[in-house]
């Protein structure tokens, strides 16, 4: 068993300047992954089928259909692999490495054939601006390893945190999940109410918002903030949200996001980052909840648990 870890090493340093290349770069291998997964799924509300999901090794699809087999994507972020795996024992490995999104997608394919895999898979990025499709991208060509392993790090231990948060809520909620489309690592709690449409909404967000939502996650610095950070909104937003206080005292209501944030930095430089992530997840849900009237004494358990206790 390896010493227990310090807070600095549990919670390492990311700043997005300095990896924002490579962010770039991973999200759209990400994409192509998740396009995989979307291809052969089923649609499940809300678009629960297409996510990626925290591993001891980094980020996986789970299992999906493959003729009268089952298979999975892994993306290996300690040793820096992606590995395909087949129930009927079949594996294949790509290593990551700097290369164009182009040479990775074309690789990527050639992996899916090899192991008989047909798979549909629109070629076109979603959620960014100015995409290219992705067997013409030669701009995206960054991998730092230490900075990927970095964040999924933070992955890793957001990934507990919300599943300890998550734990605390008796109605429907999602499965700590990560978006490939919009790069973030995400939980969302119901009150189970149909939502009103959203204005301008396409196929994608009206299925996502369908119901009332308070959902909270972790951006690693894109989402239009800059910096990483971890979030909180509600959807439809209650009137008297903006102005509603939280904790810890470093969170903020950011207009131009029309959400609640938390800086990673401030995170980290707490004097127990894990309960300032735990009490900015709780007291963001609580003033959503109050305010949009959700019944919260029918949708919450008295104590979250997760200690092991019955």
């Amino acid at each position: 068993m390896r010493e227990h870890l310090s807070a600095v090493e549990l919670w390492p340093a990311l700043a997005w300047e300095e990896w924002k290349d490579t962010a770039a770069t991973l999200h759209m291998w990400m994409q192509i992954v998740g396009k995989t997964r979307l291809a052969l799924t089923p649609l499940e509300n809300h678009w629960w089928n297409v996510p990626l999901y925290v591993t001891p090794r980094g980020l996986s699809t789970w299992s999906m259909p493959c003729h009268d087999d089952l298979f999975d994507i892994e993306f290996d972020f300690v040793d820096h692999h992606l590995h395909f795996r087949v129930s009927s024992g079949a594996t294949k490995s790509i290593a990551l490495r700097p290369q164009s999104v182009a040479a990775f997608y074309e690789e990527y394919l050639g992996v899916l054939r090899s192991l008989d895999i047909e798979a549909k898979i629109n070629p076109m990025p979603v959620e960014i601006a100015d995409p290219i499709p992705f067997g013409e991208d030669r701009q995206h060509a960054s991998y730092d390893k230490e900075a990927v392993h970095r964040f999924w790090l933070i992955l890793q231990r957001s990934d507990r945190l919300f599943k300890r948060f998550r734990a605390g809520f008796l109605g429907k909620s999602s499965p700590v999940h990560f978006f490939w489309g919009s790069f973030d690592l995400a939980v969302t709690r119901f009150s189970g109410r149909p939502a009103p449409p959203r204005p301008g909404a396409d196929a994608i967000t009206r299925e996502a918002y369908s119901h009332e939502v308070i959902s909270a996650g972790f951006w690693p610095g894109n989402g239009g903030f800059g910096i990483p950070a971890f979030y909180c909104y509600a959807a439809p937003e209650p009137v008297g949200l903006k102005q509603a206080t939280i904790a810890p005292a470093q969170a903020f209501y950011s207009s131009d996001l029309n959400e609640f944030l938390l800086k990673y930095d401030d995170v980290r430089n707490a004097k127990s980052p894990d309960e300032a992530v735990l009490e900015f997840l709780q007291t963001s849900y609580e003033a959503a909840a109050n305010l949009g009237g959700w019944d919260r004494a029918a949708l919450e358990r008295l104590s979250n648990g997760g200690d092991g206790s019955v």
